[in-house]
């Protein structure tokens, strides 16, 4: 089995379903589906057993208390059986009824890589919006300070959590970007970008939802993760070299920056010239 995507849900049976229905859609069948669903009280249940006949032996499922989403996330991988893990998370969808088919594709072609990702597309009030990601660039630790790798149009190699362990349970929003970074950054786990629009993501989740959250627990695992002194620069510089980053793509006003600095600096240089001058006579 190549694949397995994972599912977790609680108490959102019309999300459910809409991730259901986009999974049963596929042309490509072999894969493997596993939804974990917390115990939930609205009917989330009765959405399974209706596709549980269409989906046949392909479904895995269990209903049970958890204790939060990176618990049942382990649940699903501990269930699976595919060689490669999607979290399709309740009312995420894949976009087209080809998704699987061509990213399985993209594996092959890109020689069975440790994880592989795609495009997410975000449903915002002005219409779909298409995040790429890191789109292929080299993913550096100043990428994960300011952002992270999208999840649920990856495909990760399953036996990665045999090397790096399960999702932080302690943690309740960033669980699956402190997984990236031990993956990613600190293991040198090879990461390939394939531009197909793979996962239409839900906009009411949790991480949406909880910023300050978000930003302490990012805190929190950037502590424990990088040295002192490297995270105290990162602190702060980071903004200022993304901004430099950005910059770089509008060659006339970064060469004016350029210029800028260059010119501040040498007066500064002339200044502790005279001052060491001073000191000496």
């Amino acid at each position: 089995m190549i694949l397995t995507i994972i599912t977790i849900n609680r108490n959102n049976a019309a999300g459910l379903e809409k991730t259901l229905r986009s999974v049963l859609a596929q042309s490509e069948t072999e894969f493997e589906y596993v939804v974990v669903d917390g115990a939930s009280t609205d009917g989330s249940v009765s959405v399974i057993k209706q596709y549980e006949k269409r989906l046949g032996n392909r479904l895995k499922w269990v209903s049970e208390p958890d204790s939060g989403i990176y618990n049942a996330m382990n649940k699903g991988v501990e269930m699976a059986s595919g060689s490669y893990l999607e979290f399709l998370n309740s009312g995420d969808c894949l976009v087209a009824d080809n998704v699987v088919e061509k990213m399985y594709k993209a594996l092959s072609d890109s020689g069975w890589p440790p994880i592989l990702y795609g495009n997410m597309l975000k449903d915002m009030p002005d219409g779909l919006l298409r995040d790429k990601c890191f789109a292929g660039q080299e993913i550096s630790l100043l990428g994960f300070y300011i952002g992270t790798l999208n999840h649920s149009p990856a495909y990760i190699r399953k036996s990665l959590f045999d090397k790096y362990g399960l999702y932080d349970e302690s943690l309740r929003i960033v669980s699956d970007w402190k997984w990236y970074m031990k993956a990613i950054i600190f293991g040198g786990e090879k990461t390939v970008y394939t531009d197909l629009d793979v996962t239409l993501f839900d906009m009411n989740g949790i991480s949406e939802t909880n910023k300050e959250l978000d930003k302490a627990e990012r805190a929190k695992v950037l502590a424990e993760l990088v040295p002192s002194a490297i995270l105290t620069d990162y602190d702060q510089w980071s903004f200022s070299v993304e901004q430099m980053k950005r910059l770089k793509r509008y060659p006339v006003a970064y060469k004016i920056v350029w210029f800028l600095e260059r010119c501040l600096f040498k007066v500064e240089k002339r200044k502790q010239k005279r001052n060491r001058i001073q000191i000496w006579r």
